[in-house]
Parts: C-alpha cells; sequence; structure tokens
C-alpha cells in the first residue's frame, strides 16, 4: 500500500505515524512545501523575538521519520493531483503515486482588502519563512502596528514588545479575543496588557495602509493615522482549499469530510485545520491530532469514527495564561458564575444545572477539572455557588 500525505503539520505527522503502527510495510510518502520539518509554530514568536531557536522549534527532527521509513520530502510544492491515475505532480515536475491520499495542508493567513496591503513593510506570521521576514525587518525602527486582536496578533504584538517595539493593536470588534472571552474577561485582558505597555484601538476599522520609505502608516476609518515602521496583518487563517478545488471535493467552510475523515472523493482522506466536519471548522491542536490519528488509522484498514472535539484552548495571551472550553456565553443569555481579581477573571457557564463552559483568565488550574464536568454532564446543581472557589468538589 502507498500512502501520500500532503502536510507536515501535527494532523499529518499523527496520521504517518498511526499508520506505521498498523502496516509496517506499506510505503509512507509526506510531502510539505516547507523547509522545517513539523514544527511548533505556536512558538514562532518566541523565535521571532529570539529566545528560541529554530532547531528548538522543532518537534519531530530528522530521526524521527527514518526510524519509521517516512519518506519526508521537504521544500516541495504540489501544484496538480490526478485522481484517476492516483498521482500528483510536483512543481519541480516530478510525479508521486499513491493508493491512499491525506490531506492535511492546514491553512493560510487571510489578508483583508485593504489599500496598500501588498506595501514591503506589511507582514503576515504564520510560517516560519514568514517569521524569518519579520525578524530581519524588526532589526530597525521602534513602532508597529498589528491589524487584529485575536491570538495570533496579541502574541506576535508581544513578541515585538520583547524586542523594545511600540505596539498599537488595530481590532475591528468592539473586546479582543472574542472566540474565547466574553466582554468583561476581555475587558480584564486588555487592562492588563495595557499595563505591560500595548495600546489598543478597538471597534476600529483600517481604512488604508500607506506611506513612503521604511515609514508606513495605518489610516483608521475615523481618520486617525497610526505610524510605524511595521504593520503585521493578524486576521485570522483559511482553510487552504487550492487542492480540494482542483480534485473538485465537496468544500464549504473547509473540506467536508464524514465521521470517518473521508473526503468526497474515494480514497482520499483530509484532516486539522482544512477541514470542516458537520459543518464546523475547528482549527486547533488537540482536533487536528485527534482528526489526524482516526484518519492515519483508516487508511491503514482501521474503521474508527470521528465525533468532534470539544472545542478548548489552554493559551499563553503575552505570558498570560488563559483556558476556554465549550459555551463562553457572550451574550449572557444563561447561568454564571464569576470570581474576579486584579489579575484574573474565572467564569463558569450553567445550562440546566450542567455545566455548559468556562473561562479561565491568569490561574488556569482548575481547568481539567471543568473540562471533565463539562464533558460528563453530570448534576452539579448543589455546588455551583462554591465550584469556584472549590473545583476539587468536582
Amino acid at each position: 500500500m502507498r500512502y501520500l500525505i500532503i502536510g507536515n503539520g501535527v494532523a499529518g505527522t499523527t496520521a504517518a505515524d498511526q499508520i506505521r503502527k498498523q502496516d509496517q510495510t506499506g510505503v509512507i510518502t509526506m510531502v510539505s512545501a516547507e523547509d522545517l520539518p513539523f514544527y511548533y509554530r505556536i512558538r514562532l514568536n518566541d523565535f521571532l523575538a529570539g529566545e528560541l531557536d529554530e532547531q528548538a522549534l522543532i518537534a519531530r527532527k530528522a530521526d524521527w521519520y527514518r526510524e519509521r521509513n517516512i519518506d519526508l520530502r521537504l521544500s516541495t510544492r504540489i501544484i496538480g493531483v490526478d485522481p484517476l491515475a492516483r498521482t500528483v505532480t510536483t512543481a519541480d515536475g516530478n510525479s508521486i503515486p499513491y493508493d491512499r491520499l491525506l490531506l492535511a495542508t492546514g491553512s493560510h493567513p487571510f489578508v483583508p482588502a485593504i489599500t496598500g496591503a501588498d506595501r514591503p513593510g506589511v507582514f503576515t506570521l504564520h510560517t516560519i519563512a514568514d517569521a524569518r521576514r519579520i525578524a530581519a525587518a524588526a532589526k530597525t525602527g521602534s513602532r508597529a502596528v498589528l491589524i487584529g486582536g485575536g491570538l495570533l496578533g496579541l502574541e506576535t504584538g508581544n513578541a515585538l514588545r520583547r524586542l523594545g517595539k511600540q505596539v498599537t493593536v488595530v481590532e475591528f470588534s468592539p473586546r479582543l479575543l472574542p472566540r474565547q472571552l466574553d466582554a468583561a474577561g476581555a475587558g480584564r485582558l486588555q487592562e492588563i496588557l495595557t499595563a505591560m505597555g500595548f495600546a489598543f484601538r478597538l471597534n476600529a476599522r483600517t481604512e488604508e495602509i500607506t506611506g513612503t520609505g521604511p515609514r508606513e502608516g495605518v489610516r483608521l476609518a475615523d481618520g486617525e493615522l497610526l505610524l510605524a515602521e511595521m504593520v503585521l496583518l493578524a486576521a485570522g487563517v483559511r482553510p487552504d482549499l487550492e487542492l480540494a478545488t482542483i480534485l473538485k471535493l465537496e468544500r464549504d467552510k473547509g473540506i467536508k469530510v464524514d465521521e470517518r475523515l473521508r473526503t468526497s472523493q474515494p480514497d482520499i482522506y483530509a484532516a486539522g485545520d482544512t477541514i470542516e466536519f458537520r459543518g464546523a471548522p475547528y482549527g486547533i491542536w488537540p482536533a487536528a491530532q485527534e482528526q489526524g490519528r482516526i484518519a492515519g488509522a483508516n487508511m491503514a484498514g482501521d474503521d474508527l469514527v470521528y465525533n468532534g472535539t470539544t472545542p478548548a484552548n489552554i493559551l499563553k495571551v503575552a505570558g498570560i495564561d488563559l483556558a476556554s472550553a465549550g459555551e463562553i456565553d457572550a451574550d449572557g443569555q444563561l447561568e454564571s458564575r464569576l470570581a474576579t481579581t486584579a489579575t484574573s477573571y474565572k467564569k463558569i457557564v450553567i445550562r440546566d444545572n450542567r455545566l455548559a463552559g468556562c473561562i479561565l483568565l491568569g490561574d488556569t488550574k482548575a481547568f481539567p477539572a471543568l473540562t471533565r464536568a463539562i464533558a460528563d454532564q453530570r448534576d452539579i446543581g448543589p455546588i455551583k455557588d462554591k465550584l469556584l472557589a472549590d473545583p476539587t468538589l468536582l
């Protein structure tokens, strides 16, 4: 059996490992357009800040692939797929055959339609190549503007702050991290980050990026001009659907897969940030890892079922611990309990006396117990008023 995996992130690497565990003799080929093997993308900001070198980023070094007899081909871009002949074509004209194919191509940065977004001083951060370019540009100048107040924007901003830059974050939403935090939690986070030296423009729309020479300017819709030597776009990511389009796979928010991670074409599977399952994309590491495991097992002849992944994030935002899971009830429609201090914000969300979700900012020790309770869905009515003060009650 010939297995081909396109993509060398957590989904593809987990799938390759699972295939080898079940098929000791099959040929496994893994292709990546990047020049580093599977690395911790979430730590690119530590590299950018000069606190981590490239080798320390790598999660699976060359020996790992050799030991499992996985043919890893880096700096290789796929430009064509023939599902009838079961071959793919690389940019340098080579052909790679397969019997079963996994698309684990991940995502790419979303670049908003902003005038001037293609200027030389404007960057996105998604790959090690992006980080190298930003690190080189950051050697001069003292000011940076980030367009996007999500996790990536704040983490990138913190890396630049650690390099001594004055960082202003422009966010279209009225609050930071709208997927992970409600308004009160986001407000507490903003207070902490402001004390660290960040500046914010919330509920703000970027009109254009302008400037001459090394100086860039971000003009907001209200007329304010923010001057900086570099601008970073951190407006989120979108699934990479280039090969899915060539293959004419069913897709919407991502490549549509069934509960066995199969696409609409025979013997073609998909996993990770490039997919949607039951109408939802995930875009989080635990989901990609689980999808890769199940897809790899099924490609090797197993019959495992994927039932989705509970949205749960354990993050560090500019060095501040943050964890959220399930329903964060941003609109305040459900029952909840709060506990706050100057440096923390905790919230549990309750539906019918069962834990539906939680937010923990600054102190995340209770997160494992709370996520288990969300999964178990047992009655917490008798302890819900004491739970934040004493999570051991679970």
